[in-house]
């Protein structure tokens, strides 16, 4: 197939009642420049492979998106020779997750006992991760990146998915492809367009996300505080602290309600540290809200068409395991369907194959997730005695956390020999 061939189209020719002012042609073409779509982009560009990556944002630049790279994702950027390079950029290390309660502290996961090169969590904006990965795709001339392309079609022929339609730099573009790949995140606007089915769950708790300023002084990394009815976590962003306030689920109205001010107090009660910079906090377009939730597919895939990161599966906040889970989905895709996209023919077994390997770290993580929800964060909202799982008592089931979270129970690899 040839590489990003551009020819207009003609008014009879259209397939699409928009007037389509290019069509190109791509092997692969992903829609979604996050974590999943960047890092798989960049994978299928060193195979050779002809790759678009399309972005509806015209940067990188998200408020309130992850920002920890745990040990597996590491790992993989060791494979690609590109670790080192990475850490050069500003960013903390983690090498536990702890909270603190009126009463003690408690460490859910011990990163710095794991075996690995990369012993800690990485805290790194994530935006700088992205402008990273696609600057080192760049350098392969059959990448190709479009910021700015909102994608609002799946060309559809004969039961399989060709490619998409897009609208951005002055009107509506065609890009057909062998395989398209969503990666656009938990709202994915080509899960919406196939029709896909989820299956739902409802973790017991939102999340309202704001900033405050850092002091020189304070603490680096992440910081977790617990109170009475109230859960703080606070995420180090060098001269400011990205700051997560969990609340029950369905309690923000309610919050609302009760004004700016009643939050800032019930925010200083369970960090008091904060007490000196809260009056940054005046006014709720300062605040993000997050609906949390957690889901999966039945299935990711459609002839012409695969789902993986958060468009395949929703992940809670708790251990910050989004992204990773979405990069490994992204190795996984690369690994299995590298070949197939070299030959230009990808077929409905290859798609079910990057599923059957990634569903089922999915599902162990999202009940691991669902299990902490519960047995903590539930009880802490409800303020209820908190009582700690038997994970965090018995001597030899303490490293499970941290290893759950490193890696998930198969850690993807890059394959080589592709």
């Amino acid at each position: 197939m040839a590489t990003h061939h551009t020819s207009n189209f003609s008014q009879e020719t259209q397939t699409s009642a928009h007037e389509i002012l290019d069509v190109q042609t791509t092997n692969c073409c992903i829609v979604g420049g996050g974590p999943a779509g960047a890092v798989l982009a960049l994978l299928l560009a060193r195979q050779g492979i002809p790759v678009m990556l399309l972005e509806a944002h015209k940067d990188f630049d998200r408020d309130f998106r992850g920002d920890t790279i745990h040990p597996s994702v590491m790992e993989i950027m060791e494979e690609l020779g590109l670790a080192e390079r990475l850490l050069e950029l500003p960013h903390s290390k983690m090498r536990r997750l702890s909270v603190q309660t009126p009463e003690t502290s408690v460490t859910f996961a011990d990163f710095s006992r794991l075996k690995t090169r990369y012993p800690y969590i990485t805290v790194l904006p994530q935006v700088r991760f992205l402008e990273f990965i696609t600057a080192v795709a760049q350098k392969y001339p059959n990448f190709q990146l479009v910021l700015g392309a909102n994608v609002q079609e799946l060309i559809e022929e004969d039961g399989i998915i060709r490619g998409i339609r897009y609208r951005g730099h002055g009107g509506w573009h065609e890009v057909r492809a062998i395989l398209t790949v969503g990666a656009d995140g938990r709202h994915s606007r080509l899960r919406q367009l196939s029709g896909f089915e989820a299956i739902q769950t409802s973790p017991p708790m939102d999340v309202l996300w704001f900033r405050l300023p850092r002091k020189q002084r304070d603490p680096e990394g992440l910081m977790g505080r617990f109170g009475r009815g109230h859960i703080v976590a606070m995420l180090d962003r060098g001269d400011q602290w990205q700051i997560a306030y969990v609340i029950p689920k369905g309690g923000y109205q309610q919050i609302r309600a009760a004004g700016i001010e009643a939050l800032r107090q019930s925010i200083v009660e369970v960090v008091p540290d904060l007490q000196d910079r809260i009056e940054h906090l005046q006014d709720w377009s300062q605040i993000a809200f997050l609906s949390v939730e957690s889901s999966r597919l039945k299935r990711w895939y459609r002839p012409g068409l695969l789902l993986i990161g958060d468009a395949a599966h929703v992940m809670s906040p708790v251990g910050g395991v989004g992204i990773n889970y979405a990069i490994q989905d992204a190795v996984v895709a690369a690994n299995v369907l590298s070949k197939p996209l070299k030959e230009e023919r990808v077929e409905l077994h290859d798609l079910a194959k990057v599923q059957r390997q990634r569903e089922l770290p999915t599902r162990v993580i999202q009940a691991f997730q669902s299990l902490v929800q519960q047995l903590i964060f539930a009880r802490v909202l409800n303020q209820q005695q908190l009582q700690l799982p038997a994970f965090l008592r018995l001597p030899f089931l303490r490293d499970l956390p941290a290893r759950l979270l490193a890696f998930g129970i198969f850690p993807a690899h890059v394959k080589t020999n592709l």
